[in-house]
């Protein structure tokens, strides 16, 4: 799995990190059991501190997503994929919806942002 960090989005790096990770895992990308890479190697291949890829996977084993074995690394946890899901769902409500907000203080109309979000799309 490759993480893609955004230098210019509006979430924090780490954030960017275990949305990445939270998908990979409820999509099945990664699967349980399976190793992730040490925090120093994921830092040094993303070029970014150790620290914030610390707090990544702080932030994924308090979800129970990943759990850490003493002495050797970082591992995809069995986990719950309806609840991570709806998990998800939530999170991007939330952000759709800010979005939302910002689009109708733009003075857009719901038919430019539909036509917006369908060029979008892809």
């Amino acid at each position: 799995m490759k993480i893609i960090i955004n230098q210019n989005g509006t979430l924090a790096i780490y954030e960017q990190i275990v949305n990445q990770l939270r998908n990979a895992i409820i999509t099945g990308e990664l699967s349980a059991g399976e190793a992730l890479p040490s925090i120093r190697m994921l830092a040094s291949e993303l070029e970014i501190s150790v620290i914030t890829t610390k707090r990544a996977y702080e932030e994924l084993e308090k979800e129970n997503l990943i759990r850490s074995v003493a002495g050797k690394g970082f591992y995809v946890c069995e986990s719950n994929t309806d609840y991570l899901r709806e998990k998800n769902y939530v999170m991007l409500e939330k952000r759709m919806a800010e979005l939302l907000d910002d689009c109708k203080r733009a003075g857009m109309s719901k038919e430019e942002v539909n036509a917006m979000t369908e060029e979008l799309w892809g």
